[in-house]
């Protein structure tokens, strides 16, 4: 089912922002559509639930406004309270969960503006979503996001429709698991056509599969939501996809809630530079300040704040299978876990040039929304994790899955405390404490 988005006027908008670069097209869109006026229905089917001093946005006011534009998907525990919407028409996406029902927090960013606009845009359509499902590598001599011989500039710069405006088929739809699966081609930079399968299994967990998942022992006193996903690639063509024509990845990203005190957490594996490289990649545009990027002994954080534009990767010899984020307001914690294989070490770069190493790329991110340059407005603002399989070299009929799970707690820093000591090997306190 396609997205369905009201159809309105917008071709003299349009017209006028394509005379203009890609980030002040987004920009300028959704600055337009988030000063259109809700209506007075809109306005009073507006819930908001207080959680330790910050106002959150309800899970059942982001289901009833999702519905209002496209299909929507709900899976739920057995208790009735951790939910997760999913929508077929964006690629089987995660675009919200809570841990409290319909009146708890959702966990979720959703591009309100860019729906109600009733538009979409040229070079990528920001709907939102906490767990969306890309291709990779973006940049470079086997990019998918950029046409043979074009330069490395947002101009040229297109997502492939497949990750961005198709919709998924659904193969399974029960109250705990869906499946969606997809049939499709892409040609990389260097000509090279992949011919693909695509299926996406996303499961709710219970409490007891978190726990076991995370290697919890008590959880006693905390509202938690958590979900497995299984995506998985196969090469449908004739041809075996080889490293000197390119390889794809399979690449999740998740697009959360901000706020001033979010603090973005990565452990990661200690080393010296020489043996391992840098312990972090951070300047993807252009180098992070130190206020916003503190790289410890065996942990790095980042302010997950959308207030500056900023991101950070972890390379194979640095990363490991979990990061996650501390809102400190409203008391939620957020981990996100993933299948990372021993010893693999080609993952593909996703760098905006012809590379040297173009299998030298990151296996973790974390982008930080904001203002793309003074006085324009950001895309979100969010914050991002994100994580990457290998670098596929897939024969012919063979397939590889990523699989990753996202957790999210709320309650007290005391219960909280064991959760963040166990997963991610800093207390609460510490994390807290880091950008003081």
């Amino acid at each position: 089912m396609p997205v369905l988005i009201p159809q309105i006027n917008m071709n003299k908008l349009k017209n006028e922002i394509k005379r203009s670069s890609s980030i002040i097209l987004l920009s300028v869109v959704l600055f337009f559509a988030a000063c259109q006026s809700k209506s007075t229905d809109d306005q009073k089917s507006k819930k908001m639930t207080e959680t330790r001093g910050k106002t959150h946005t309800s899970y059942e006011e982001d289901i009833s406004f999702l519905r209002r534009y496209t299909e929507i998907l709900e899976l739920s525990d057995a208790s009735g309270d951790g939910r997760i919407a999913l929508s077929p028409a964006l690629q089987g996406r995660v675009m919200t969960s809570s841990s409290s029902g319909d009146e708890g927090s959702s966990y979720g960013w959703i591009n309100r503006a860019l729906f109600e606009s009733g538009d979409t845009l040229d070079h990528i359509n920001v709907f939102g979503g906490e767990e969306r499902f890309w291709l990779g590598p973006e940049g470079g001599q086997y990019s998918i996001f950029f046409k043979k011989g074009s330069e490395f500039n947002l101009e040229t710069w297109q997502t492939p429709r497949l990750i961005d405006l198709e919709p998924f088929e659904t193969k399974i739809a029960t109250s705990q698991k869906a499946v969606f699966t997809k049939k499709a081609s892409l040609i990389n930079y260097s000509g090279f056509t992949f011919h693909l399968g695509i299926e996406r299994e996303i499961s709710i967990l219970s409490g007891g599969e978190i726990a076991a998942e995370l290697g919890l022992i008590n959880s006693s006193g905390v509202k938690m939501v958590g979900y497995q996903t299984v995506n998985t690639l196969t090469n449908t063509g004739k041809t075996d996809w080889k490293k000197e024509t390119g390889l794809l990845s399979i690449w999740l990203l998740g697009m959360f809630n901000p706020s001033p005190s979010t603090t973005v957490v990565i452990p990661y594996i200690s080393g010296s530079d020489e043996a391992l490289g840098a312990p972090v990649n951070d300047e993807y545009f252009g180098k992070v300040p130190a206020e916003r990027l503190i790289v410890n002994e065996n942990v790095i954080y980042f302010r997950g704040d959308g207030q500056f534009r900023s991101k950070i990767g972890l390379s194979p010899a640095r990363a490991r299978d979990v990061l996650g984020a501390y809102d400190a307001v409203s008391a939620t914690l957020t981990i996100v876990k993933y299948n990372k294989p021993h010893g693999v070490t080609d993952y593909v770069n996703s760098l905006w040039e012809l590379q040297d190493e173009p299998y030298a790329g990151d296996v973790v991110n974390s982008y930080n929304d904001g203002p793309p340059e003074p006085g324009k407005q950001p895309l979100g603002p969010f914050y991002e994790l994100e994580t990457s399989s290998p670098a596929l070299a897939l024969k012919s009929g063979e397939s590889a899955s990523h699989i990753q799970v996202t957790c999210h707690f709320e309650g007290e820093e005391a219960a909280l405390n064991p959760i963040a000591e166990k997963v991610l090997g800093v207390s609460i306190d510490e994390i807290k404490r880091s950008f003081e």
